[in-house]
């Protein structure tokens, strides 16, 4: 077994050399269209073992034509880079293959898990009472954070369901994962609220105060505020402390989804952004975007840990035999079965120290700072976002962004995604990827300019 298992990993390191050299050479991959994909590459599954060179080969040719998102031309979405010692911690942890839901099964890893946490809450100014998480993603960060808030209102939901009209509150620039929360924890979609953004993209707390009023008076009752810290398109960050002033004001829970930008928190140049946070009653983050670890590295912190036990504990003689609650990490989480999604965050934290990770964040401002300027300094562009955000906007020329976009990506230029905001379409050009310097967000720009000069009938 154990030779079986080297050899493995040996072709693991064939493989991986092949994608480095590929990346080198080819930084974007050559598009196959969805309805020539199985045509294209072999990805049947047959009765009989494959031929070692047949499998190395559909193997390489697998890696080659799935996007490169570890690359210097990748800026499509809220994530990209690699950090080899989160890999380090990443690849550790499947050969491992614990499960993080009792400490007889986890062992050590659950300290991992832990002592992230409680550093995180140290960072944000939560108490002792505090504790947290590792969910799969923003978007079960921001469940778990909802059925927090409605069994904090009345726990007697867990088991009786939803007898009032409940609603709930975020801006109209918030994660869709909010829409699809409302369903799942039994509130329903219509009763979301969508609360008005101002130029810069920020949930005006004066108008989901006035909206919590008007429900009130027409006899629904508020339970819940997301807020966000960095939103998906523009990157901005909600007023923290005014929306916390209202949610107090109503006795309302308030969650900080910060999956985008919520990694400011290690920093002490842009923490500012997230002031107030502490008066959160959730705050969540994605180490897998502004931190670079592999996907999917969520954390969930709440300030009083007894609200994670309400939700999600659930007695199970058969798995909990051993060890206390605190080191049961079932008992707060939504799932049994979890990966340890722990690891690759600890070894690079522990690498680099949190001033390491300081410097990851600040180098991303500095990178959407450095792609500000530029089209600032250059008539042919127009900027749409604004300062302090990693979210750079712009139009090129008027031209239609979604093409840009479109033509990019099917010939395999580069990859950037569009958005839009008060009825402008507009690029959207993240600089998260913190190994990419200031010549890779230049030469970005060149590769764009070069591609619309020489291609203009693809995107007229």
């Amino acid at each position: 077994m154990e030779s079986k298992l080297k050899s493995d990993l040996e072709l693991f390191n064939l493989m991986v050399e092949f994608l480095m050299n590929e990346e080198t050479i080819n930084p974007v991959s050559k598009r196959i269209e969805a309805e020539k994909l199985y045509e294209t590459l072999d990805l049947s599954l047959q009765d009989d073992p494959m031929v070692k060179e047949d499998y190395i080969k559909t193997l390489k040719n697998l890696i080659f034509a799935t996007p490169k998102t570890g690359t210097n031309l990748f800026f499509n979405q809220l994530f990209g880079g690699r950090q080899g010692k989160a890999i380090l911690g990443d690849l550790l942890a499947v050969i491992l293959n614990n499960s993080m839901y009792t400490y007889k099964a986890a062992g050590p890893q659950v300290g991992i898990e832990q002592e992230i946490i409680r550093k995180s809450c140290d960072l944000i100014g939560y108490g002792k009472k505090s504790n947290g998480t590792f969910p799969t993603g923003g978007s079960m960060s921001n469940y778990m954070a909802l059925v927090m808030a409605r069994d904090k209102y009345d726990l007697s939901i867990r088991n009786n369901g939803i007898t009032e009209r409940l609603v709930i509150y975020t801006s109209i620039e918030s994660h869709y994962s909010n829409a699809k929360n409302a369903s799942f924890v039994g509130i329903g979609r219509s009763n979301v609220r969508y609360i008005d953004a101002d130029e810069n993209g920020c949930m005006i707390p004066s108008v989901l105060e006035d909206r919590i009023k008007e429900d009130i008076n027409n006899g629904y009752t508020p339970i819940y505020v997301n807020a966000t810290a960095g939103t998906t398109v523009l990157g901005a960050f909600d007023p923290v402390n005014k929306i916390a002033d209202v949610c107090e004001k109503y006795n309302l829970w308030l969650h900080v989804d910060g999956a985008y930008c919520g990694g400011v928190i290690f920093s002490r140049k842009y923490r500012h952004l997230v002031d107030g946070v502490k008066r959160a009653d959730s705050f969540s983050f994605n180490a897998h975007k502004m931190l670079g670890t592999p996907l999917t590295c969520s954390v969930l912190l709440v300030k009083n840990k007894e609200n994670l036990s309400n939700s999600f504990n659930n007695d199970a003689k058969y798995l909990y035999q051993t060890d206390k609650d605190d080191f049961n990490l079932g008992k707060t989480s939504f799932q049994c079965g979890r990966r340890n999604d722990a690891l690759k965050f600890w070894t690079l934290w522990k690498s680099i120290g949190t001033n390491g990770l300081e410097k990851t964040v600040d180098h991303q401002f500095y990178l959407a700072d450095e792609a500000r300027t530029y089209i600032n300094n250059n008539s042919d562009y127009e900027l749409y976002s604004f300062n302090n955000s990693i979210s750079v906007c712009f139009n090129y020329k008027g031209l239609d962004a979604k093409k840009i976009c479109r033509a990019l990506y099917e010939n395999h230029k580069t990859l950037v995604g569009f958005g839009s905001f008060n009825d402008n379409e507009f690029i959207r050009f993240v600089t998260i990827n913190s190994n990419n310097s200031r010549d890779d967000i230049l030469n970005f720009f060149k590769v764009l300019e070069d591609f619309v000069e020489k291609n203009p009938d693809l995107i007229q």
